[in-house]
């Protein structure tokens, strides 16, 4: 080996292949501002969603209710309420044409985790039924995200 083979072997410097600490520094600093500025955004229409979802699954159990009662003549009583769309009643009365189940699925709680609040022949709707949401608080009333949600117009 010649002298400048030495030489310029003692030169080369191995290739560097990670990141320094100031630049993960600068990444994570991006990322943070980036996430103050989107998350208040997104978190602001999780309630909207949640109040969607209710109005929407009030829709189709209403929808399942009017199929019972189709076959049966008349709405689940209070006491039976909405599992009779899914499974037959074993308290009277008994339903004299049941074709379920009305609903592809158990039902459902509301998007708080409260079970919905079911009354026939309803207080609003005598005639027919009350279904409702009480919302996020989970009491009756309220305004926003803690308005009840219902299948009548209050």
């Amino acid at each position: 080996m010649t002298p400048i083979q030495r030489s310029s072997r003692r030169r080369a410097r191995p290739i560097d292949h990670g990141f320094t600490l100031i630049e993960v520094l600068v990444v994570v600093v991006i990322i943070a501002v980036l996430a103050s500025l989107v998350a208040p955004n997104v978190f602001r229409h999780v309630d909207t969603a949640k109040r969607v979802t209710a109005e929407a699954q009030i829709a189709s159990l209403s929808a399942a209710l009017d199929a019972y009662r189709l076959d049966n003549g008349r709405y689940p009583t209070t006491e039976q309420g909405l599992n009779a769309l899914w499974m037959t009643p074993a308290n009277e009365p008994r339903p004299t044409n049941w074709r379920g189940p009305y609903l592809r699925q158990p039902v459902p709680a509301d998007p708080w985790g409260a079970p919905y609040v079911y009354k026939a022949p309803g207080d609003h709707l005598p005639t027919g039924f009350d279904l409702s949401s009480l919302g996020a608080d989970g009491q009756r009333g309220g305004t926003g995200e803690a308005a009840d949600i219902t299948n009548w117009k209050p």
